[in-house]
């Protein structure tokens, strides 16, 4: 099968998107499909990357890290005819998703369309006013979904609220999978002097970006009640974004500094590190739609502590995997720090969410499942892709 895949975000560019994309590219590459990806041209993107098709791009004026693909590229169209794709999929409704419609709709090829992110909760980006950024920002998700072959929704909650919405095309649940064998348990001592952290005492970790709607704020200041009743923690915050000048003096205005550390962006291949490293993962998060991280914790035996939110609460297991809290501070905090005191039940929980990430985040059950329904998509078309 010949596959093309139409990302905003995409390497260099660090997200869970991109991971998804990538997790996708790599899993259908394995299975002898030939996969292209279309993307903007991010700073320091890797010129020639075989099968990578940079459209031209413009920085985003709120977002400087952030491209924006002009997705209007003089012989696009006929390059992409002369592949013969059989599949396109999109995996934004906006900008390079309708580009991946216009050209599925010209060369009668199923559009299959990933919801990767509630965009109405990213409207602050949008410099206009935020309640119609917001419902802008709806109405055009909903109404790409609506003209998609298929949608693949990473959890319930997502495929629920499209159907809310009056989505009539067929949703199928497919979550982002985790390469298990990359993110597994692994030996804390060793994790931890490879990041040049000190092996002893209890490590809590952060993995994503620093932006305002990842709430990260909400972490340090959790983390400043879990270090005044507990002084051998650490707080490691693995990530870049908006925010990390403004975390950064937060951390020194909580008087901080020597508690918490500011690893950077790391590769994904890399991050499996970061986990081990942890004693817990802290999350603050109400924006998600899966929860990848969380995926990548539970893969590598860490239990969780995060906001009882959409999307979260399908991948921590309230008691069973990790602790989920209200959406403030203190909750967050006295749920770590009692995890924190109770290394037997913490142990128990990471073996549990390991067992479960084995049995639900697979990343070949997520290859599985978008194969089937590119097959499905092609027979409603009368293209047979099985």
């Amino acid at each position: 099968m010949r596959v093309a895949l139409f990302t905003n975000n995409y390497l260099p560019f660090c997200g869970g998107v991109t991971t998804s994309v990538e997790t996708l590219r790599r899993g259908l590459e394995v299975r002898g499909h030939d996969v292209w990806v279309f993307a903007p041209r991010f700073p320091g993107a890797v010129a020639g990357q075989p099968r990578v098709v940079r459209y031209p791009s413009i920085p985003a004026a709120t977002y400087p890290e952030f491209s924006l693909a002009v997705p209007f590229w003089p012989g696009m169209a006929e390059r992409i005819r002369r592949l013969d794709v059989d599949v396109f999929h999109a995996h934004h409704p906006f900008l390079l998703g309708p580009a991946a419609r216009r050209l599925a709709r010209r060369q009668h090829r199923p559009l299959i369309f990933t919801y990767h992110t509630r965009y109405e909760k990213y409207a602050h980006y949008v410099p206009l006013r935020r309640s119609l950024v917001e419902a802008a920002a709806v109405r055009l998700s909903t109404r790409f979904a609506a003209r998609a072959d298929a949608v693949l929704a990473p959890s319930a909650v997502i495929r629920d609220e499209l159907r809310a919405r009056g989505v009539p095309t067929p949703i199928t649940v497919v979550p982002t999978g985790i390469d298990l064998e990359r993110f597994s348990p692994g030996d804390q001592i060793a994790a931890r002097r490879a990041l040049g952290l000190d092996p002893r005492g209890l490590v809590l970790l952060y993995v994503g970006r620093l932006d305002r709607e990842k709430r990260v704020d909400r972490v340090l200041r959790a983390f400043e009640r879990v270090a005044g009743t507990m002084t051998r923690t650490r707080l490691v915050l693995v990530g870049q974004g908006t925010q990390a000048d403004h975390l950064r003096r937060l951390t020194n205005a909580l008087a901080l500094q020597d508690r918490i550390h500011f690893l950077g962006v790391r590769p994904h291949d890399a991050l499996a590190a970061c986990y081990r490293a942890a004693d817990l993962f802290l999350f603050a998060s109400e924006t998600e739609t899966q929860g990848l991280v969380l995926a990548e914790a539970a893969a590598c035996g860490v239990p969780a502590v995060a906001v009882d939110a959409p999307g979260c609460d399908e991948v921590v297991r309230d008691g069973e995997t990790g602790l989920l809290t209200k959406a403030d501070p203190a909750a967050l905090a006295e749920a770590a720090i009692g995890l924190l005191l109770d290394a037997e039940r913490r142990s128990a929980m990471g073996r549990r969410a390991r067992e479960i990430a084995l049995r639900e985040f697979d990343a070949r059950l997520q290859i599985d499942r978008t194969l089937e329904v590119y097959g499905e998509a092609g027979d409603r078309l009368g293209r047979s892709l099985r």
